[in-house]
């Protein structure tokens, strides 16, 4: 068994500038990573579960139907590297076609925000699959990012989870042109991307019945109280998800139920009643867009793969010039 590896971690900003940042904005705003606290990723694991919630259960399907020849594609040896690692599971199937073609990986890089999540992971990962070594890293993978020393070239990236979507289409393109020189020559992408679909299955899946995307919402919230010296009261905001057809994105908002003052961090914040804090968006991409949007990060489009009633898509990219 290797041993394990030191958590590296990556100087974070502080959580009160960077709320402050969109709190102060002309149009209220929070940065959608400040939802994945330890009560966060617990929350955001309930929802994975949820029925109204089929991203994940479709994009574990489909990778799982289609990890072999996914695989296939792949190059030997390489270092997985996942951004926005919450779970292993989705790495693990990938991880296990790699190895039952004759292709295994040469280690597991997991990159988040949360650090006991990461921890966790890495611990389960090594219980799982003792002869592969494990480099957690800390860090916030839309800020510049070195990988650890051990993660030598050919490198294979993967973003799950339709993580993409909570990006602008400028912030998508600077992630996918940063991960490209990050993972350095000869390397793969897998994207996980929701497809567009009826607002009918849309916002039920950001808005669910048993309302544990609201809790999930607004434990933004109990965060900043916690971590940035706010004084927020929850219960005086509603959560709301809203399909914005013009912009191809459901929007998560916190709306002020009514006329309120917040402090955070020393600052006053007021909120008129019906005022939002607009907390995340989620854009959902046609296989074009896809296609599109790799191009213009410098990345060439390899394969593409969905599931039979077109809900999910998986897309392999790999390092080249734009189209």
């Amino acid at each position: 068994m290797p041993d394990a590896a030191p958590l590296a971690r990556v100087a974070q900003p502080d959580i009160a500038a960077e709320a402050l940042a969109g709190l102060l904005g002309k149009r209220k705003s929070l940065p959608p990573k400040l939802f994945y606290d330890a009560e966060g990723c617990r929350l955001f694991e309930r929802i994975t579960e949820l029925p109204e919630y089929y991203l994940t259960r479709a994009e574990r399907a489909l990778l799982a139907a289609q990890a072999p020849e996914i695989a296939a594609e792949l190059p030997a040896g390489a270092a997985l590297v996942e951004y926005g690692a919450s779970s292993e599971e989705k790495a693990a199937t990938l991880l296990d076609a790699l190895a039952a073609g004759g292709r295994q990986a040469a280690c597991y890089v997991p990159i988040d925000l949360a650090d006991g999540a990461l921890v966790a992971l890495a611990e389960r990962m090594r219980a799982t699959h003792p002869a592969l070594p494990v480099h957690p890293v800390v860090a916030d993978f839309l800020h510049p990012l070195i990988l650890p020393e051990a993660t030598l070239p050919p490198r294979i990236g993967f973003f799950p989870g339709s993580t993409i979507g909570n990006l602008d289409p400028d912030a998508a393109r600077g992630f996918l042109r940063a991960a490209r020189g990050a993972l350095g020559g000869g390397a793969r992408f897998l994207l996980g991307v929701d497809l567009r679909k009826s607002p009918a299955v849309l916002v039920p899946a950001y808005d669910d019945a048993a309302g544990v995307t609201a809790a999930f919402n607004r434990n933004v919230l109990v965060r900043l109280n916690r971590e940035a010296g706010a004084d927020f009261e929850p219960a005086a905001f509603d959560h709301r998800a809203v399909w914005n057809a013009a912009e191809g994105r459901i929007e998560m908002h916190l709306v002020s139920r009514r006329e309120q003052v917040v402090h955070l961090a020393g600052r006053l914040i007021r909120f008129a009643a019906g005022e939002s804090i607009h907390t995340e968006n989620s854009y959902k991409y046609t296989p074009q867009g896809v296609r599109l949007l790799a191009a213009a990060a410098g990345w060439r489009h390899r394969r593409l793969w969905t599931d039979p009633e077109g809900l999910f898509s998986l897309h392999l990219l790999s390092a080249g010039e734009p189209q």
